[in-house]
């Protein structure tokens, strides 16, 4: 299973950048895919997840700026960012939870894409 994520980019403040991830292998299901963010020497905080179901959870920063949404057929996650701000300048990761395969329920996270707000 890999976790492909594209869309990060320079954007001016206020401007709007949307990400994909996409998940393959032979999967079965996912049960959450999310986004995180790290900036140097800070933890990976989260930023939005989103059930197989269609239940999200925002961080209280993105609240009303960004949403997630998801298509389980093509076992993708997406994040739309609009009123992008300085503080959002990190690099962002796709997670996958509860990956079911054949064989197995693992957890995955993509490679980073890098996201910068100029102000």
């Amino acid at each position: 299973v890999q976790l492909q994520a594209s869309g990060g980019g320079l954007v001016q403040a206020g401007g709007s950048l949307r990400l994909s991830c996409a998940a393959s292998g032979s999967i079965l299901s996912i049960n959450v895919m999310g986004w995180y963010r790290q900036t140097p020497g800070t933890q990976r905080e989260l930023v939005a997840q989103i059930t197989s179901g269609g239940r999200t959870n925002y961080a209280d920063s993105v609240k009303g700026r960004f949403t997630i949404s998801r298509d389980n057929a093509k076992n993708t996650v997406y994040l739309q960012m609009n009123g992008l701000k300085p503080e959002d300048t990190a690099v962002y990761y796709c997670s996958a939870v509860g990956v079911r395969t054949r064989y197995s329920i693992l957890d995955y996270w993509g490679q980073g894409t890098q996201v910068t707000v100029s102000s």
